[in-house]
C-alpha cells in the first residue's frame, strides 16, 4: 500500500489513469484507415518481436471492462486519445462514422461511471495519407490538425473535461525524426527541424480550432526530464544546458514564452522553415492547463565527435527499470517547481508517471515515491492539480513491442484476460469510497 493519502494532496485533486489509442485499442476494422505505426510496425527492425498494435488489448471491444476497472479502482479520472485515423482515415476529408460511435460509446460509458473524460487528439497515429505528403515536416500538417481538432470538439466537446491538442511533442519531433526510434523513423536533422516547430505550429492551432467551438479546458501535454551533468566538467554543464534545451526549453519556450531557446535556434537555422519565427504568437496561444508526463532524468556529457550536437547520456548510478530508466522522483518535484515558477501559472497536471517492470512491489514503491513528489511539489507551490497513472493496462509499448509491461492491470495478451495487480489494489486502497 502506499504512504500517502487521498487527503495529502488537496480537494479536488483529481486521480486517473491513461491508455493511448494505438497501444489499446485493436480494433482496426470498421472504416479505420492506417496509420504510421501500422506501417512502421510491418517493416523489419523497428520493433522487437515484430510486435504490432493490430489486436493490442482489444479496448475497441472490450472497453466497458476496462472502464469498469477505473471506477472500481476509485479513479476520477480517465486520459485517452482519439485515434485519428478511426475518425478521419485520409487525415483530411470523408469522417468515418463509426469510428465517431465509438467514441461516443466510450464518453458515454465514462459519463455513466461517473469517470471524468480527459481527451488527447494526437498520442502518435498520424494517418498514413498525411504521411506520403510528408507528415510533421510539412507545413500543411497544422491546417489539416485544426479541421481534426475542430471535428472533435463538434462531436464531443460539451462531454469532455479536458482536451489536450498533442501527446508529447518530443516524441513525435526529435525521437521520431532524429533518433529514428519511433514511426516514422527518420534519422535527419532537417526533418527534425520542421517538425519541432510543425508540432508546435499544429498545436497553436488546434487551439483556435478548439476554442472556436467552443470546447473548454485546453492544453497540452509535454514529456521532460530532469536534466543533469554528468560532472562538474565546464564542457559536461554545457552538454547539459544543450540537452536541456532539446529536450525541454524548446516546447516549454515555445508555449509559453512563444520563443525557442537560442542555443538551439543557432545550431538549427539551416534546417528550420523559413520565416517560422512569424508563426510563434499561433505556438504561443494562451492554454488553461498543463500536462507534464514524467519518468526519469537525463543525464548529459560532452561528446565533441558527435556533429550537430556535441553531446551523449551518459549512464547514471541509479535503480533503474527494466527499460533502464533511472527512477528519480526528486526529479518530479524539481520539474514540477520549475515549469510553475519559470514558465506559466496554469494549473498542471502530471498526466504519466510510471514504471515498466514485471516486478510489481517496485512499482508499487515507485509510485508511493512519485505521488510524494508531487505532494513535496505543491508544499513548494507548484499548482499541481492530477495524477495519472501510466498504464491501466499492460499495452503495446511502441518500439518495444509488449515486452515492456507499465500496467497497474495485468493482460494476457492471448486470451485479453485482464488480472488487477497489487498496483492497483494500492490505488483503489488509496482511493476508496473517495469518488
Amino acid at each position: 500500500m502506499f504512504s500517502v493519502d487521498r487527503k495529502d494532496f488537496g480537494p479536488n485533486f483529481v486521480f486517473g489513469a491513461a491508455t493511448a489509442a494505438y497501444q489499446i485499442e485493436g480494433g482496426q476494422i470498421d472504416g479505420r484507415g492506417t496509420s504510421i505505426w501500422d506501417t512502421f510496425s510491418a517493416t523489419p527492425g523497428n520493433v522487437k518481436n515484430a510486435d504490432s498494435g493490430l489486436n493490442a488489448c482489444n479496448h475497441y471491444h472490450r472497453w466497458p471492462e476496462d472502464l469498469d476497472l477505473i471506477r472500481d479502482a476509485g479513479f476520477d479520472g480517465y486520459r485517452f486519445s482519439f485515434a485519428w485515423p478511426r475518425l478521419i482515415p485520409a487525415g483530411t476529408g470523408a469522417v468515418n462514422q463509426a469510428g465517431i460511435d465509438f467514441y461516443d460509446r466510450l464518453i458515454d460509458g465514462m459519463l455513466e461511471r461517473g469517470i471524468k473524460p480527459f481527451a488527447t487528439l494526437y498520442h502518435w497515429d498520424l494517418p498514413s495519407p498525411l504521411q506520403d505528403k510528408g507528415g510533421w515536416m510539412n507545413r500543411d500538417i497544422a491546417s489539416a490538425f485544426g479541421d481534426y481538432a475542430s471535428l472533435v470538439a463538434q462531436k464531443f466537446g460539451d462531454r469532455l473535461s479536458a482536451i489536450a491538442t498533442i501527446n508529447e511533442p518530443w516524441c513525435v519531433a526529435f525521437l521520431s525524426h532524429f533518433l529514428g526510434i519511433h514511426a516514422p523513423g527518420y534519422r535527419d536533422v532537417r526533418a527534425a527541424a520542421r517538425a519541432m516547430h510543425h508540432v508546435l505550429l499544429a498545436h497553436g492551432t488546434g487551439i483556435d480550432a478548439l476554442r472556436a467551438e467552443g470546447a473548454k479546458n485546453l492544453g497540452i501535454v509535454l514529456n521532460l526530464e530532469k536534466s543533469e551533468p554528468a560532472s562538474d566538467k565546464p564542457e559536461d554543464l554545457a552538454a547539459t544546458n544543450l540537452g536541456d534545451a532539446i529536450f525541454n526549453r524548446w516546447y516549454l519556450g515555445g508555449l509559453f514564452k512563444g520563443q525557442y531557446p537560442e542555443e538551439l535556434t543557432s545550431i538549427l537555422a539551416p534546417y528550420l522553415p523559413e520565416g517560422f519565427e512569424r508563426d510563434m504568437p499561433i505556438v504561443s496561444r494562451p492554454l488553461d492547463w498543463l500536462g507534464i508526463n514524467y519518468y526519469t532524468r537525463g543525464l548529459y556529457r560532452a561528446s565533441p565527435s558527435t556533429p550537430i550536437f556535441p553531446i551523449a547520456k551518459a549512464e547514471g548510478s541509479l535503480e533503474a527499470n527494466d527499460l533502464g530508466w533511472e527512477i528519480y522522483p526528486q526529479g518530479l518535484t524539481d520539474l514540477l517547481v520549475r515549469v510553475s515558477t519559470e514558465y506559466t501559472k496554469v494549473p498542471i497536471y502530471v498526466t504519466e508517471n510510471g514504471m515498466s517492470e514485471d516486478n510489481d512491489e517496485r512499482r508499487i514503491a515507485y509510485y508511493d515515491a512519485h505521488l510524494k513528489a508531487v505532494v513535496d511539489a505543491q508544499k513548494r507551490g507548484a499548482d499541481v492539480r492530477g495524477y495519472f497513472a501510466w498504464s491501466l493496462l499492460d499495452n503495446y509499448e511502441w518500439a518495444e513491442g509488449y515486452s515492456s509491461r507499465f500496467g497497474i492491470v495485468h493482460v494476457d495478451y492471448a486470451t485479453q484476460k485482464r488480472t488487477p495487480k497489487g498496483s492497483y489494489r494500492s490505488f483503489q486502497g488509496m482511493l476508496h469510497n473517495t469518488r
